[in-house]
């Protein structure tokens, strides 16, 4: 589907839109907390340009005020971030034939919100690789925007008020339901949550959340095939 620039932007603007109301909150969160911890907002800005990416950032944050080592902060956010690799290779299927620079372009800003939006996009159809970009950098634009300004409000808000250190689990928990289409992913979310917090009983850090949903995600790839063979011999 082809149209000129305004029409994308304006279809991918629309996509996006869900996505910046849910940062604005979150990001002015996520702000609050740096500034607490004891950044200023240029290195907040720098932290949301360099990193996109919220759960690390707010995982980053803690390890700061917790004075944890940087090679710590480091590996621990790498491992957060793994799931990236499973969203991207589900996005190669959609994004296949791509030029080299806007795949480059797009990887920046793949997170699990334009992941969500995106791929519910792409498997509707009318959806292209230039909408998905103006999805993804309006989102950051505005992740941006909204950190910095809880940088510079931070020090006007007191420690733990409005419930600011439950911003990104529940923005979390509406990824979730807005994905949940049928038992199957119902059956699939509850394996993974099962499968974390038995694995985060004998992993230490955060590796457990990555394995717990390679394992979910392929259980459910598992049930689903059996659950259609099923069906079609019946």
């Amino acid at each position: 589907m082809k149209h000129g620039f305004s029409a994308v932007f304006k279809q991918g603007a629309v996509g996006a839109w869900p996505i910046c109301l849910g940062y604005i909150p979150i990001g002015l969160a996520f702000g609050v907390l740096a500034q607490k911890a004891g950044l200023t907002p240029l290195e907040t800005g720098m932290m949301s340009v360099l990193v996109f990416a919220g759960s690390a950032q707010f995982i980053a944050v803690s390890m700061i005020d917790a004075g944890a080592s940087a090679v710590a902060i480091v590996l621990t956010t790498f491992v957060v971030n793994l799931r990236h690799f499973l969203m991207s290779s589900a996005l190669a299927v959609p994004l296949r034939g791509t030029s080299a620079k806007k795949l480059v372009l797009f990887s920046y800003g793949v997170t699990d919100e334009s992941f969500a939006v995106n791929m519910n996009r792409f498997n509707t159809g009318g959806w292209d690789v230039d909408r998905s970009l103006v999805v993804n950098h309006v989102a950051n634009a505005v992740w941006v925007v909204s950190t910095v300004a809880g940088g510079f409000s931070g020090r006007f808000i007191p420690d733990g008020a409005f419930g600011i250190d439950y911003a990104l689990i529940a923005m979390f928990i509406c990824l979730l339901v807005f994905q949940v289409r049928g038992g199957i992913y119902v059956l699939t979310a509850v394996i993974s949550g099962v499968a974390a917090i038995g694995l985060s009983l004998v992993i230490p850090g955060n590796l457990y959340v990555v394995i717990a949903s390679i394992l979910a995600a392929t259980a459910g790839v598992f049930i689903k095939k059996k659950l259609t063979k099923g069906m079609d011999r019946g």
